[in-house]
């Protein structure tokens, strides 16, 4: 569980923003239901000229930490911008925990639309596998640049609907992320779960066999300057929900 709790992490930092002139930065407290606090986690956006790149850090801290192994992840997208869009060139996902390391890179041909992708797992140093595949999909986005594009992608952040996107790093559930926006009415119970005074709401559908029900509902509160202030994730196995927020 420990394990999911920090891939999770990853998901709910991403923040719908638009493309800063700079850098963009925010720090997420990530707590478990009846267990507490479980990990931190940082986001990082710089651009320039026509280049980007986004770094995303997560730990376990206190018990989560001794639980897990201390397991770390960093996720890093490298790429360029086409027309105020984040556009992927190479998405790192690194874990590390106790004398494990898996690193997975994906390196996206635009010419090619073709994405291959690369896997390799070390124990205490020693290479256990090297694995090399290309991906039955491709997309522009992978899961960082995605929800950075997001404002682009809906312009309008209060018409109600379901959207449906692919990105580069969902090979598991054949890159479908689906994006709903609430609908008024929908919104005020947001707003009872999240905070009042958000800029707008959304629901991520996470489809991953790790809940009660057959997918999980990332909850976000995007705040006035772009960047989520607080994420809701309910319908955990176990414990409760998960629940980040923006300290900085």
């Amino acid at each position: 569980m420990m394990k999911t709790i920090i891939s999770l992490m990853g998901l709910i930092v991403f923040s719908f923003t638009a493309l800063p002139a700079k850098t963009l930065k925010a720090h997420y407290d990530v707590t478990y239901g009846i267990v507490g606090k479980v990990g931190e986690a940082r986001a990082r956006l710089e651009s320039s000229g026509n280049t980007y790149t986004i770094d995303i850090g997560m730990a376990a801290t206190g018990l989560a930490a001794t639980l897990s192994g201390n397991r770390k992840e960093h996720h890093r997208s490298v790429g360029h911008i086409e027309n105020g869009l984040l556009v992927s060139d190479r998405y790192e996902v690194v874990r590390r925990y106790r004398d494990t390391r898996v690193v997975k890179t994906y390196t996206i041909n635009h010419r090619k639309k073709k994405v291959l992708k690369s896997y390799k797992k070390y124990r205490g140093g020693k290479l256990l596998k090297d694995e090399h595949n290309v991906l039955d999909f491709y997309s522009k986005d992978d899961l960082l640049t995605l929800y950075f594009n997001l404002d682009r992608h809906l312009p309008d952040k209060h018409k109600a609907g379901t959207y449906h996107f692919t990105a580069v790093g969902a090979e598991k559930q054949k890159g479908r992320v689906t994006v709903i926006l609430p609908t008024r009415a929908e919104e005020k119970v947001y707003a009872s779960k999240l905070g009042s005074g958000a800029a707008w709401y959304a629901n991520a559908i996470i489809h991953q066999k790790i809940f009660t029900s057959r997918e999980g509902h990332l909850q976000l509160a995007v705040g006035r300057d772009g960047i989520a202030e607080k994420a809701l994730l309910e319908d955990l196995i176990l414990f409760g929900d998960i629940t980040a927020t923006r300290t900085e």
